[in-house]
This record gives C-alpha cells, sequence and structure tokens, in this order.
C-alpha cells in the first residue's frame, strides 16, 4: 500500500511547482522533464497531500495537477484549493490521460484552472507551457513588488503632506501671533510717542522754574560758598534733565515720507550748526574745517542736529592738552563700497561724510555700542550729556536710508562715517 509522501527536489530556484499525481512514475517523469529548467519542484501523490503541502507553503508559481485521483479528484482538490485567499492566485495545469467533450473541459476552467495538457506528456510542449505561466508569475511578482513600493511612497507621501499641513498650520498660528505682537508693539510705540511729548511739554516748565528761581537767588548773592556750590549743582543737574528731556524726544519721533526731503546744500545746513556752536568753539579755541559738501535730498532740521551733535561730540572729547580741531569732508562714493552696510537705493548716486577730530578716541571695540541709547563710556562727571547723541545721529542716518559708522583708537582721535543717498525714492 501507498504511502502519500509529499517530496520536494530543490535545485536553489525562486520558482516553486508543485506537481499533485497519484502515481510514483508520472511523478518523476514530470521531474525529469522539468529538471533542466531549474525549478524548485514539490511533489504530492494525492489531492489531501497537496492540500497538506499548502497548508505550509503558499509560494508557489504553478500547480500541475492529475485529473483523476482516488478520493479527491484534480477538480475537486482545486475547488479547495481556490477557497483560500492566499492560494487563488496559483494559475493550475491540469494532466489528464483521457479527451473529454466540452462539458467535462468546461469544469476544469470554471473550477480555475487555466490549460490542459494530456498524456502520454510531450516535454517540449510541457516546458512551453510551463515557462509562459512562470514567466506572467514573476512579471506578476515584480508587479506586485511594485505596487508595494508605490504604496510606500504613497503612505510617505501623505505622511510628507500631513506634516506639511501641521507646519503650514504652526505657521499660519505664528504669523497671526506676529501680526498680534507688532499690532501691540506700534500701539506701544504710539504710547511711549505720546509720553515723550507729555514729558517734553510737562516736565520742563517745572525744570525752567527750577532754573530761573536759582538764577535770582544766585543774583541776590549773600550766601556761602557752599550754598553758592550746591546752588550750581542743582542749575547743572537741571540743565542735564532738560538736555535728557531734549534728546528722548527727538529719538522718538514719528517715522518720515518722501515729502519731507529737501534737496538741500549740505554747507549751509554745517555752517548753520556752526553757528549754534559758536560759544562752545570759542570757550574751547576749536577749530572747524568744511571741505566742499553736497546737494542732496534730506530733512534739513535733522541733518543740522547731524552735524550739531557730530561738531558739538568732536569738541566735547577734546584732549586737555591740544586745542580740538574738526574737519568735515565727502566725496562720492560707489555701491561696492556700500553694499555690505544698507539696502541700496536704484539709480541713486551715494556720498560719504566724515567728521574727523584729534580728541581723546575711544577703544575700536566699543565701536557698535557707542551708537545705542544711553551708552557712555565715561562718566557725565568727566564729560557732560546724557548719552544719546549718537543714537540720535543713528536714527536720523537711517530715517535717510543711509548708514554710519566710526573709526577711532584711544587718544588717537576719531572719524565718523555717514553714507546718505543723493535722492529719496524709500518711502
Amino acid at each position: 500500500m501507498k504511502t502519500p509522501v509529499a517530496k520536494i527536489t530543490s535545485n536553489k530556484s525562486e520558482i516553486k511547482i508543485l506537481v499533485v499525481d497519484d502515481r510514483e512514475d508520472n511523478l518523476f517523469s514530470i521531474e525529469a522533464i522539468l529538471e533542466k529548467d531549474n525549478y524548485t519542484i514539490v511533489k504530492a501523490n494525492s489531492g489531501k497531500e497537496a492540500l497538506k503541502v499548502l497548508l505550509r507553503q503558499q509560494d508557489f508559481s504553478l500547480i500541475l495537477m492529475d485529473v483523476q485521483m482516488p478520493d479527491l479528484n484534480g477538480f475537486e482538490t482545486a475547488a479547495i484549493i481556490y477557497e483560500r485567499d492566499k492560494l487563488k492566485n496559483i494559475p493550475i495545469i491540469f494532466i489528464t490521460a483521457f479527451s473529454y467533450d466540452d462539458d467535462f473541459i468546461s469544469r476544469g476552467y470554471k473550477t480555475g484552472g487555466v490549460d490542459y495538457i494530456y498524456k502520454p506528456i510531450k516535454p517540449e510542449l510541457l516546458r512551453m507551457k510551463v515557462s509562459v505561466f512562470v514567466d506572467l508569475y514573476r512579471k506578476n511578482q515584480q508587479l506586485l513588488l511594485h505596487e508595494k513600493k508605490l504604496l510606500a511612497t504613497n503612505k510617505s507621501l501623505q505622511r510628507e503632506i500631513e506634516e506639511r499641513k501641521t507646519s503650514e498650520q504652526k505657521i499660519k498660528l505664528l504669523n497671526e501671533k506676529l501680526v498680534a505682537n507688532n499690532a501691540h508693539l506700534k500701539s506701544t510705540n504710539e504710547e511711549l510717542d505720546r509720553f515723550a511729548y507729555v514729558a517734553s511739554h510737562d516736565l520742563q516748565e517745572p525744570l525752567r522754574k527750577i532754573m530761573v528761581f536759582s538764577d535770582k537767588i544766585m543774583i541776590k548773592g549773600a550766601m556761602d560758598d557752599e550754598t553758592e556750590k550746591y546752588l550750581k549743582k542743582i542749575v547743572n543737574s537741571s540743565r542735564r534733565m532738560q538736555q535728557l528731556i531734549n534728546d528722548l524726544l527727538s529719538f522718538s519721533r514719528h517715522p518720515m515720507n518722501v515729502s519731507d526731503f529737501k534737496k538741500t546744500d549740505l554747507n549751509v545746513l554745517a555752517r548753520e550748526s556752526i553757528a549754534e556752536l559758536e560759544v562752545e568753539i570759542e570757550k574751547n579755541n576749536a577749530k572747524v574745517q568744511v571741505d566742499q559738501l553736497p546737494v542732496i535730498a534730506v530733512i534739513p532740521g535733522l541733518v543740522r542736529q547731524l552735524f550739531y551733535n557730530l561738531i558739538s561730540n568732536a569738541i566735547k572729547f577734546r584732549k586737555k592738552s591740544e586745542d580740538p580741531i574738526v574737519r568735515i569732508e565727502a566725496r562720492k562714493v560707489n555701491a561696492g563700497e556700500i553694499n555690505f552696510h544698507l539696502k541700496t537705493i536704484n539709480g541713486t548716486e551715494y556720498y560719504q561724510i566724515v567728521v574727523s577730530d584729534n580728541g581723546i578716541g575711544f577703544d575700536p571695540r566699543y565701536t557698535d555700542e557707542i551708537f545705542m541709547v544711553f551708552k557712555r563710556l565715561h562718566s557725565y562727571h568727566e564729560f557732560e550729556g546724557s548719552g544719546v547723541g549718537l543714537s540720535i545721529c543713528k536714527k536720523i542716518v537711517e530715517k535717510h536710508n543711509g548708514f554710519i559708522t566710526a573709526r577711532s583708537n584711544i587718544d588717537k582721535g576719531s572719524e565718523f562715517i555717514v553714507v546718505l543717498p543723493k535722492e529719496q525714492t524709500g518711502y
């Protein structure tokens, strides 16, 4: 009695074929025909044995099934195989020793079979038909692999889209927050401007009274030296506070527009600033030399203040051993010399204005800091001032779409370099 045992002959191929026949000679005959094609052949000598094999292995490229077998014939075995989803895509070629009518052949196709081979088997015909379905299997596997890759790519794209949507939502929320912060900042700046105006108007009145009454007391005389000394300190402190209030007001002015700019001869503004500083210039025996300056579009009052602050600074930070000498000169510069410092205005020329002195200078490490509001490198006991003069200069220059910087060394004097455009179109 024959014991149904599945036999596997492996040629280490990716293509596995299940051969089902109740006769050993037929199994070995089919194996011999297909062995030269390097397939992996799994043999089963009954329908039941074939089903057991398929419970453990589902990766077959093709099933060659004998129709006439005891217990379960080929059609019945095929019907059971195709009831399982994992097996329904394995093609089955039925092998039969008899020719049947159309109804019988149709039954095989309805069961799921894809073709018939008749005994006695013609080797070349068997190899050809097997190769056709093996080739289809390979192509199907490639399609399945491609489908998996597409699904993975699609999943990755969906994840990326979700991440992008999340990022866009975060950016939207950040932009909304930025808009809200800007509105709050604008409101705060407006309040600061109003405060500066109130401070300049309301605080200066009591300061003026302090200075007036202090002057009257000093005119009357009849006071000891110590009282006079303290009274002078009161007057000097009041003047410093008045200067601080005025500087704060200048620093907080509203933004300008293009109609505020006028074509102006800078020589005139420089002379007017020198005239305002006449007392200081005479008191310190200072010399102010002005070379030929250009005619450019500026806000006259602000640039006059710029010259005033820079000249005043040069005289203030003089050497005790030398009379102060201040020089103002100008030259035209090209875009290559300034494009590292500011965004240039297309189609306009630029001028570099240099205010130099022979004063005490400063450490070049502090070049950027000297333009910060209230930043002082010296105590006000040594040099008077509120510490906002150069900050105001920086703000004035920036309102003119220009930039300001400085070059200096201790005891070697200083150069303040201002670059301004000839025309204004940036408002």
